[in-house]
């Protein structure tokens, strides 16, 4: 199966799930990952403001904010700029129609330890498949952060196809946990 049918399947399956079950789904995913070592750890890091249908940010990066410097992109042409996160009311509709940070942008994308990455479907083995645009590729091939994935449990899929521009994550998770970390998950 190719991209673009993976992308078709597993749209089909989001509109099978409320979006009550989706928020009690993302709050379940972020309570087991806040206790991640490396979350815990990192200063910076890199998240996104989410869409309707994607794994829900928007109370984890409030939770967190005060604590950590959380990073968000923001589209400009065919990359992602990012920008730190100051609040709420930091944020206006961007490209896409999605909430995207006017904060200070981030000049040394170094001190970004820990990437939490969206995705439209990812599989046991870190590969990503994203909706199709490469941003985050692009991006993620400039940053040395250690890279999550995160998703719904039906958004693992068997085999995902790639690209030698594709880049893979470290761990995936869903909110029944790690189900991917090198080899396989433990927590």
């Amino acid at each position: 199966m190719d991209k673009k049918e993976i992308r078709k399947l597993i749209a089909q399956e989001k509109r099978k799930y409320s979006a009550s079950q989706k928020t009690e789904w993302s709050s379940s995913l972020f309570q087991k990952l806040e206790d991640h070592p490396l979350f815990l750890q990192a200063k910076t890091i890199l998240l996104y403001h989410s869409l309707p249908d994607e794994v829900q940010t928007h109370a984890f990066i409030e939770r967190w904010y005060p604590h950590k410097r959380i990073v968000l992109p923001l589209v400009k042409g065919e990359e992602l700029e990012l920008r730190y996160y100051e609040g709420k009311d930091s944020l206006q509709t961007g490209s896409f129609g999605i909430e995207e940070p006017t904060g200070r942008q981030v000049e040394n994308w170094d001190e970004i330890e820990l990437s939490i990455v969206p995705g439209v479907a990812f599989d046991r083995t870190g590969n990503r498949l994203g909706r199709g645009k490469g941003y985050y590729d692009r991006t993620l091939a400039r940053l040395h952060s250690y890279n999550i994935g995160v998703c719904f449990h039906f958004q693992l899929y068997p085999y995902i196809p790639t690209e030698p521009t594709d880049h893979s994550m470290h761990e995936v998770w869903t909110e029944q946990g790690c189900v991917f970390n090198g080899t396989q998950c433990s927590r």
